[in-house]
């Protein structure tokens, strides 16, 4: 598309979406694939072990090698370069060991439970890290779930866990040893191991994706004057699965007395309203108003179409036709930035992240990065304006990057993933007029799908060829 080219808003046919999507398991082969390839970055960067940190809220690289979080509490997996491994759990989770994708040796540390759960078996943390032995490192990697990006600090020697794990890992090692922050060896967009993922990790990834945006439709199709917040919050969350974000059903004001969750709070025509749903692998947003055309909008805000939501959506649509494997993350950057100025538009984030059990893992994405976007990734499309004046707008929904050899791989062990992509991927070009190159691969139902007058419900912002 050339983003001269004319937009305008369309009645289309909805999107497909896809109910009854069976969840597809990691297999034992991407297990030890993910094992050998923190095993390989461990021997590159001469790494003796790596102590992993998680709780609920952060738990994603812990569980990328373990297949579980340690939920309701802390844990450590300790990961040798010989592939030995350890698991320090507290009460709830001792009995998760026995289940874990990579198996290790159990170590019990109740202090890791709840306040005033039993006590029994206590030892010290520094005598549990002595009985697995830590004397000959001389290079330990402390990771928990951020990788830390500093211009003005020393990013290996910021540590995201708390204090009393990381003075027992001090206290037990040579002063000889170095400590460091590793989380880039999990995230990191130039070696990261989890930046990549096969075609099993891909189709896992998508159930989330589907799940996000076949539940934001159904939300999107329920607006109504009337209707509360909390009845869309409702529909939002599908499967009894967990959220990996807040989920966000909010009209008119938003944050009244600091609150973040759906309400009791009734839509009125003219409000704007915000729509958030994610699970692993995806998630789906939108931002737009409760009116069914222009002429119902705010006096203010009469040329919003104009001013806001067309805009969005060009950008929206030239990032899709010009992502490209092999580029470089500044220069998509810089061509996001030449076709929507942050100057005018007042987006401040990245124009893209990565997602994976997390919805921001980290991205490639920012000025001047030499990182290389790759066929395995999966990104979300993630560009906020702020507009003076205006409502904001939105739709972010995740793709994935995948060269033919992957695009192939996918179609012969996925066939039923296949076909949805096939659908997604036709209805893009076909319906809203988007020129989608083969290599990005729609995981989620709405990619480009935007409604910004929701009463509407059968028009969307669409090329015109």
């Amino acid at each position: 598309m050339n983003y001269d080219e004319k937009i305008i808003l369309k009645k289309v046919q909805l999107p497909y979406t896809f109910n009854d999507v069976e969840p597809v398991y990691l297999t034992e082969a991407t297990m030890e694939q993910r094992a050998k390839k923190v095993l390989d970055l461990m021997k590159e960067d001469n790494f003796d072990s790596l102590v992993i940190y998680a709780d609920k809220e952060h738990g994603s690289n812990f569980e990328y090698l373990t297949g579980f979080i340690p939920r309701f509490e802390e844990g450590l997996f300790v990961l040798k370069k010989t592939g030995q491994a350890s698991f320090i759990l507290g009460n709830e989770n001792l009995k998760m060991s026995k289940y874990a994708r990579l198996q290790g040796e159990l170590y019990h540390y109740p202090l890791f439970s709840l306040p005033n759960q039993p006590m029994e078996n206590e030892k010290s943390l520094d005598s549990i890290l002595c009985d697995i032995d830590f004397s000959n490192n001389k290079k330990i990697g402390l990771i928990g779930w951020k990788m830390f990006t500093s211009t003005q600090y020393d990013n290996s020697a910021i540590f995201d866990i708390p204090h009393f794990i990381v003075e027992a890992v001090r206290n037990i090692c040579t002063i000889e040893a170095e400590i460091v922050n590793a989380a880039y060896l999990f995230i990191g967009g130039g070696k990261g191991a989890r930046t990549i993922n096969n075609a099993n990790e891909i189709a896992h990834y998508e159930y989330g994706a589907n799940l996000s945006s076949t539940s934001m439709l159904k939300a999107m199709n329920a607006v109504e004057i009337g209707v509360k917040e909390s009845y869309l919050g409702n529909l939002l969350n599908a499967e009894g699965q967990t959220n990996n974000v807040v989920t966000i059903a909010a009209t008119g004001v938003r944050f009244e007395k600091a609150n973040l969750y759906p309400t009791s709070k009734q839509l009125k025509l003219g409000d704007t309203l915000s729509l958030t749903t994610g699970y692993k692998g995806g998630l789906s947003s939108r931002a737009g108003f409760v009116v069914e055309s222009a002429e119902q909008l705010p006096d203010n805000q009469r040329d919003y179409l104009e001013k806001v939501a067309i805009p969005y959506f060009k950008t929206v649509v030239f990032w899709l036709e010009n992502i490209r494997i092999g580029m470089y993350g500044g220069e998509f950057y810089k061509m996001i930035e030449e076709v929507y100025p942050k100057e005018k538009y007042h987006w401040h984030l990245n124009p893209g992240h990565l997602v994976a059990d997390e919805e921001w893992m980290s991205s490639p994405i920012y000025p001047s990065s030499k990182e290389t976007l790759k066929s395995g990734m999966v990104f979300q499309i993630d560009i906020i304006p702020s507009i003076t004046g205006y409502g904001g707008v939105s739709a972010e929904e995740c793709i994935a990057l995948a060269d033919e050899e992957l695009r192939n791989q996918i179609n012969n062990e996925y066939p039923h993933l296949w076909g949805r992509i096939e659908k997604r991927r036709y209805y893009i070009q076909h319906e809203l007029g988007i020129n989608l190159p083969e290599h990005v691969i729609p995981l989620s139902n709405l990619v480009a799908y935007l409604r910004p007058f929701f009463l509407n419900k059968s028009a969307t912002l669409t090329c015109v060829k």
